[in-house]
């Protein structure tokens, strides 16, 4: 039994070695022949020549791995003779793993963005374009003006992406050998090559490296976030505004309850009664009631488990949503239709236009988009498993150039949210008084807000950054470190920027080290242990001093949530008190059900994977469809095949360029709407394949059967398309007029959240959650064919409708 027991722990360190280096001996070989060579007494123009010749050697032929070692050494010495900076051995040796296509953890402050120079400079004299995907427009442009001095310099061209560039600016920013733009932009702009009738619209160029900043949130918190590219189509969900005042009259746990996880709403026997008789309708369940469920259901969701200044923020009369691991406004971020409508009308707001999708990609497919890939962050070990199983790409452990000194003390819990503020604001003052900075991270804007009038009503000055005025980040953090000041965030705080003590005034630094530094305070933790490190992380610096501690409830969300209380014997559970528990076994309890959670949210991204990787295949097979026709790569020939009669005819007076030009005009329109089309009836196989559970098959099985039939139809009806366009239009010596002939294309675009469908397993819970069903159960267990055949049915109808 010991043997066993010995050769699983063997085996798990074995994996847990693989997928985390931590021995870094091969980097120091590597960086005692970089050191070797001295470069310190050549000229400027010496170096710039050096620069030129390795360029050279690549157009020859010469890889790039063969000439890591002079390319680092110019690095290095650019690097301090332009901007003052020398790198550290450190800085060196990840830049090395970065090279090799790894991802490096390396502590808050150790200086990531001038790591990211060295793969960068050694990629990008390819010529073929390197992208360095930053957190956001923020630090995109200022890391390419603060480093691009070392590009210049060595002959090299940088750029930099915004959200509200021009298309001509974004194309002359990624012909720049070095690129800084978010992934989102990125992503973004890959989609609008969907709607492009000339290659010369085209702004991205073919991809080759991407350095990922801040990696665990890019590629791991945004990974299931679908960018999405839509145009405006005038269909308003009218029914929605009727289901949120329904909604607003059902009474939680009478009517309906959540999952343990509050992650799901359920309509309870009650409820079902009431609903109908609210509704004046017989059978909620019936299949001709199905989009009437639907949006019920959507009611409940935003009435019951999305909260304002929470999950969402309301800004001049449109609902903004708050991205959950960043704490900021995801920019352009809708929730899918029925429930974006449904906050909309539980808000009483204008309902905007649903949006048609015209091309979809995740984060995640988008990333791997890039043949080769690379990151860095100071968060990635507790997801090494997850990044490897996604991206094939394994963490590389450096240890920083200076100890870090900063004291984790233990978390602080008590029995009650309000005794928790009281501790915070006695903590907060105590300390605030010897002057020593303060930075407060809480968990939602609601919280910080909350806090600093707190902290008002007690005399204590507080800066507050949260996603309502994010503008002002930058100045904010700037005087995070500053002799008495106190900084009431959310987890937005500072990500891919220092905290410096003594804030802009540097006389004031050593008496905030005399203090203890900076000190970090968390209100709450979150589902990742990332998000809990990464707070703790804006202390201690480059060795600089520090000290973080948590302040939690068992009133709180995740305790909630996860029902961690439950888990807890009821002897270190006493009533409510003001004093905090002394009891290692809650904190242990909340440690484990965090790990837990990250397990789970793995499995669930690997689910969305499951799902999503086969629309990903047939996107690949559409888009080379599309740029081989963008590109003339393929000339199809199918106008003289599909429709020879009207082919013939106009041989004889349109010349032959004219003629391949109209092809690729009408294929490419046709291409576009059918591929929409198929993305829309994807979206309802998807909304109801949860059903084919009730039957005992697997959803993930029957949804590739459905969509790749779908799929194979759709390619079909290409054809069927082409060939009425060009049946039905008007073709001159001139070539086709788009617009006149009514081939139009809207462009708006905007992203949503994706999390396996919030409430695609309603009627599963319904049945399971609930014994006393009755018939209902046994209606749903007779009529799920019917209601998913009625779910696909009414996507054609309304497709037929938006037709007329």
């Amino acid at each position: 039994m010991f043997k066993n027991i010995n050769k699983l722990r063997q085996t798990y360190k074995t994996r847990k070695n693989w997928m985390i280096e931590t021995d870094i001996k091969e980097y120091s070989s590597i960086l005692d022949k970089i050191k070797s060579l001295n470069y310190k007494d050549l000229g400027d123009s010496s170096l710039k020549e050096l620069s030129k010749k390795l360029i050279s050697r690549v157009q020859k032929g010469t890889s790039v791995d063969d000439l890591l070692v002079e390319a680092y050494a110019l690095v290095t010495e650019v690097s301090k003779r332009v901007l003052g900076l020398q790198p550290f051995d450190k800085q060196i040796m990840a830049g090395i793993a970065m090279h090799q296509g790894k991802l490096v953890e390396m502590q808050t402050g150790e200086g990531k963005t001038l790591v990211a120079v060295f793969p960068a400079y050694l990629n990008a004299i390819t010529g073929k374009g390197v992208h360095v995907l930053t957190f956001n427009d923020y630090l995109a442009h200022r890391d390419a003006e603060w480093m691009g001095p070392i590009y210049k310099f060595l002959g090299l061209t940088v750029g930099f992406i915004q959200e509200e560039m021009n298309t001509e600016e974004r194309r002359k920013a990624y012909a720049a050998d070095i690129t800084y733009v978010t992934a989102k932009e990125a992503g973004f702009d890959y989609l609008r090559g969907f709607l492009c009738y000339e290659r010369e619209e085209l702004v991205h160029r073919q991809f080759n490296f991407a350095i990922v900043d801040e990696a665990d949130s890019i590629l791991i918190d945004e990974a299931r976030v679908p960018l999405v590219i839509a145009g405006s189509i005038s269909e308003k969900e009218c029914g929605q505004v009727r289901m949120a005042e329904i909604a607003k009259k059902l009474e939680l746990l009478k009517d309906y309850g959540t999952d343990e996880y509050v992650k799901n709403v359920y309509l309870t026997e009650s409820g079902v009664a009431r609903a109908e008789d609210l509704i004046k309708c017989k059978n909620l369940y019936s299949s001709e009631n199905v989009n009437l469920l639907t949006e019920l259901y959507c009611a409940l969701h935003a009435e019951a488990l999305l909260k304002r200044d929470v999950d969402y923020i309301v800004r001049e009369g449109k609902v903004e949503l708050v991205d959950e691991f960043t704490g900021r406004i995801a920019e352009n971020r809708h929730w899918p239709d029925g429930l974006q409508a449904a906050v909309e009308a539980k808000e009483s707001l204008f309902l905007q236009d649903k949006g048609r999708i015209l091309g979809s990609i995740t984060l995640q497919s988008f990333i791997q988009v890039y043949p080769k890939l690379s990151g860095m962050t100071a968060t990635a070990q507790t997801s090494a498993e997850e990044l490897l199983t996604f991206y094939k790409i394994t963490v590389v452990v450096i240890p920083p150039n200076r100890p870090c000194i900063r004291i984790d003390h233990p978390d602080i819990v008590f029995t009650h949210k309000g005794a928790k503020h009281k501790a915070l604001v006695h903590e907060i003052t105590e300390i605030n008084s010897t002057g020593r900075p303060i930075l407060v991270g809480t968990s939602s804007i609601e919280e910080s807000e909350k806090l600093a009038d707190l902290l008002k009503q007690e005399g204590i000055k507080c800066s507050v950054l949260n996603a309502k005025n994010d503008e002002f980040e930058a100045k904010i953090i700037s005087n995070a470190g500053a002799l008495g000041s106190v900084t009431v965030s959310t987890n937005m705080a500072g990500r891919g920027t220092d905290i410096r003590l003594g804030g802009e005034k540097e006389e004031e630094r050593d008496r905030v080290v005399k203090l203890g530094g900076l000190y970090v305070i968390g209100t709450n933790r979150h589902e990742s242990r990332r998000i809990d490190n990464q707070l703790r992380g804006r202390a201690g610096r480059q060795g600089d001093p520090g000290s973080s501690r948590f302040f939690i409830s068992l009133e709180d969300d995740l305790i909630k949530r996860y029902g961690i209380e439950k888990t807890i014997p009821t002897r270190y559970l006493p009533k409510k008190q003001e004093v905090s528990l002394d009891s290692p076994v809650i904190n242990q309890r909340i440690a484990h059900v965090q790990r837990i959670v990250e397990g789970q949210n793995f499995d669930m991204r690997k689910t969305l994977w499951n799902y999503s990787f086969i629309i990903e295949e047939q996107r690949k097979v559409v888009h080379k469809r599309r740029q081989d026709l963008l590109f003339g790569k393929a000339h199809e020939n199918v106008l003289s095949q599909l429709a020879p009669e009207k082919y013939s005819e106009l041989v004889s007076h349109v010349d032959e360029d004219t003629l391949n030009e109209v092809e690729k005009q009408i294929s490419l329109f046709n291409i576009d709407e059918c591929w929409a089309d198929y993305l829309a009836q994807v979206a309802y196989i998807r909304e109801g394949i949860h059903l084919v559970r009730i039957g005992r098959m697997d959803p993930v099985q029957e949804f590739h059967v459905m969509t790749s039939k779908a799929f194979d139809d759709m390619q079909l009806r290409l054809e069927e398309e082409i060939a009425r366009t060009f049946n039905s239009v008007r073709i001159t010596q001139d070539g086709l007029d788009m617009e006149g002939e009514g081939l139009k294309r809207p462009s708006s675009t905007w992203t949503y959240m994706v999390n396996d469908n919030p409430f695609a397993d309603n009627f599963s819970l319904f049945m399971s959650s609930n014994s006393n069903i009755g018939f209902a159960t046994m209606g749903i267990l007779i009529e799920w064919p019917i209601i998913l055949g009625a779910t696909i049915f009414s996507y054609f109808m309304k497709k037929k409708k938006l037709k007329e």
